[in-house]
């Protein structure tokens, strides 16, 4: 492979852009528009700064991976990608449309992937031009640090394919665990019960937001507790998980805890809005019940 697709210039999608480049692909990077597009790039520009001024990586690494990295407007751009990765918001009627509009200017041997959280891949390929080369590539928050992508394959996703994407994903440096493809794969599957539980016990009066998360963080030994990481993570993408792994499994144990789903109702998504079950404006976050 030389040349990655990323479908979403969010904070996944550039994360996704940001590792491929630096380990030298040419990536292809587009959004709704080219101002979007530009604007991931912009933002990935901003963190490879960063790195810089803490001496983590070189100037000339920086401008190296930067100059890899192209903004651009509509599928047309994607002829020539060997793999495309949608990247966008957590809703399944959003990535079919992606993968019907790519899947008409992939090449005949070019590999489409989503980098759904919890959304059943088999499903998912229906919408791709060859569901033997559709899989999931399952990266994750931020893309840059956290050193795990889970892949899972669907029912007709090919051997060759599988082995493709899993070379890419160790040349980025990233540790390969592969997944069979059940709601919320294993990440998801194990961590949502976590945070939603949090979400009942917060609900329920168990305990104050500040006191659930410290009690996790040292009594699990976990680096944040888990309704700072939901703010991480984006309220509503906690909530469309926790809908898909209660409709895919038909267990209540999954069912969304309510005041997770007000949070959402009320735009309080978490990090990326400012205000989740933290307020995130000031210089220090701060409970917001």
């Amino acid at each position: 492979m030389k040349t990655i697709g990323v479908v979403g210039a969010g904070q996944m999608g550039a994360g996704i852009a940001q590792v491929s480049a630096q380990a030298g692909y040419r990536v292809l990077l587009s959004d709704v528009d080219l101002a979007r597009a530009s604007s991931g790039k912009d933002g990935i520009a901003k963190g490879l700064a960063r790195l810089v001024e803490k001496e983590k990586i070189a100037a000339e690494a920086r401008d190296a991976a930067l100059t890899l990295i192209e903004p651009v407007a509509g599928s047309a751009a994607f002829a020539d990608a060997d793999l495309v990765i949608e990247a966008a918001t957590e809703r399944e009627d959003i990535k079919r449309a992606i993968f019907a509009d790519v899947g008409k200017m992939l090449r005949g041997d070019a590999i489409l992937a989503s980098n759904t959280s919890s959304i059943p891949i088999t499903r998912l390929a229906q919408a791709s031009p060859d569901p033997a080369r559709f899989m999931g590539v399952h990266f994750f928050n931020p893309v840059p640090v956290m050193g795990l992508i889970e892949l899972i394959r669907g029912l007709a996703t090919a051997d060759a394919t599988v082995s493709a994407v899993e070379a890419y994903g160790r040349s980025l440096g990233k540790e390969i665990v592969h997944a069979n493809d059940a709601p919320g794969f294993i990440v998801n599957r194990v961590l949502l019960p976590m945070l939603n539980e949090a979400c009942f016990a917060l609900g329920e009066g168990v305990a104050t937001i500040r006191d659930i998360d410290t009690a996790c963080r040292l009594g699990l030994n976990h680096p944040m507790g888990p309704l700072t990481l939901a703010d991480f993570i984006g309220l509503d993408t906690c909530l469309e998980i926790c809908r898909v792994l209660h409709s895919g499994t038909g267990d209540p144990k999954f069912r969304p805890a309510p005041l997770l789903v007000k949070y959402v109702e009320a735009g309080w998504l978490g990090k990326k809005t400012g205000r989740g079950f933290y307020d995130w404006t000031g210089p220090e976050p701060v409970p917001t019940r």
